[in-house]
């Protein structure tokens, strides 16, 4: 029984040390890149299993040197995922300083993102949390005819509106309150996926960027890797970098907010996570508490304070949105520090728009209308 149990601690020890170890291959393979999402959940796991590991095999006999092997690497493995998401909890500095209690409610944005998930239809359930969090700003994806018609509920409290509704699961949309002065329609890898990049005028004048991004995820079912997503992200960061006004960006990115390709988003893009010292704010699986990771995410410039970061309620989709308040305050520069980027940094992101480049090249006719079915 001992010996069984032993051999069964061994496999579950060896499942989560590979685990831990396959992100550090810089490869975007979907079986690879899937184990950047779990963290919580493979650090639950292997904590369970070094406790009963110890207890079997170092608390009942003497431990043979394997199985020390094995105990310090579950325990490093450990070590390293808490280290990961360590900057997404209270422990850790917050990386955006609160805006002061008495800034200018005309220097503000209220913003909500929402994956509303494509063949939800609890409209209803999703207008009362939009109305609700009344924001300046609501911006959804995966919306298509039907939930471009559900929005225009919204349109007595956000009268302007951009629509790009898809019937693919790579539609978008932006309601506001706030006159958008300009926008475009970006596709910034494939021509099925859009981005909604705009220009909205706060009710001191000024203006506020907003880009929406909706990227393509890596799929085990097609054997979709994540390069598209990756270079979409790169691709977005430099493009942000250039704005000269203050900026927020926010999208499902089918991303998690450590992994390798988020963060080089954020280094080329200059902006900040209000997550960091404040929590995971995981989004996505609205109905499994078990398996959630923070997908919906909000990245700002440096001339903008948090007021209110919340996730909120569910709305009978897969992900819950996320509601952030903001204030442009350029006082606060000093405060906070954007991540830099490296020589590395370069090299990687401009080797992850010519892997995408070449895999749309080599692409056949018949694999491109199996995906673009697949997203259907």
């Amino acid at each position: 029984m001992v010996s069984a149990l032993k051999v069964f601690l061994l496999i579950l020890a060896a499942v989560w040390v590979i685990a831990t170890a396959l992100p550090f291959i810089r490869a975007p393979y979907w079986w690879v890149r899937m184990f950047d999402f779990p963290r919580a959940q493979i650090t639950v796991g292997a904590l369970v299993t070094l406790g009963l590991f110890g207890l079997v095999n170092i608390g009942m006999a003497e431990p043979k040197r394997w199985e020390w092997v094995t105990f310090a690497l579950l325990g490093i493995a450990v070590a390293y995922q808490v280290y990961r998401m360590l900057p997404y909890t209270k422990v850790w500095s917050e990386q955006v300083v609160r805006a002061a209690p008495d800034a200018d409610p005309d220097r503000r944005i209220r913003l909500v993102i929402s994956n509303v998930l494509m063949e939800n239809r609890d409209g209803e359930r999703w207008l009362e949390v939009i109305r609700d969090a009344d924001p300046d700003v609501m911006a959804a994806v995966e919306t298509d005819e039907w939930w471009a018609e559900t929005a225009r509920g919204l349109e007595e409290t956000l009268p302007y509106a951009i629509e790009v509704p898809q019937d693919d699961t790579y539609g978008m949309l932006v309601r506001s309150r706030l006159p958008i002065v300009n926008h475009e329609v970006r596709h910034f890898v494939e021509e099925t996926v859009p981005s909604i990049e705009a220009t909205l005028e706060l009710a001191s004048g000024e203006h506020i960027k907003l880009l929406i991004l909706h990227p393509r995820p890596p799929r085990p079912d097609i054997q979709q890797d994540s390069r598209l997503r990756d270079a979409e992200l790169v691709m977005a960061g430099r493009e942000v970098a250039t704005f000269d006004v203050p900026t927020l960006v926010a999208g499902d990115l089918n991303d998690v907010a450590w992994s390798r390709s988020t963060t080089l988003f954020q280094k080329l893009s200059g902006l900040l996570d209000p997550r960091i010292g404040r929590g995971l704010f995981s989004t996505f699986h609205a109905d499994h508490w078990w398996l959630r990771y923070p997908l919906d995410h909000v990245f700002h410039s440096d001339d903008l304070a948090l007021v209110e970061i919340q996730r909120l309620g569910n709305v009978g989709s897969d992900h819950f949105p996320m509601m952030i308040e903001l204030a442009i305050d350029p006082s606060v520069r000093p405060l906070q520090e954007a991540p830099d980027k490296n020589r590395e940094d370069v090299d990687q992101a401009d080797e992850a728009v010519e892997e995408a480049a070449e895999q749309l090249v080599e692409e056949s006719p018949s694999e491109r209308r199996e995906r673009q079915i697949e997203d259907q």
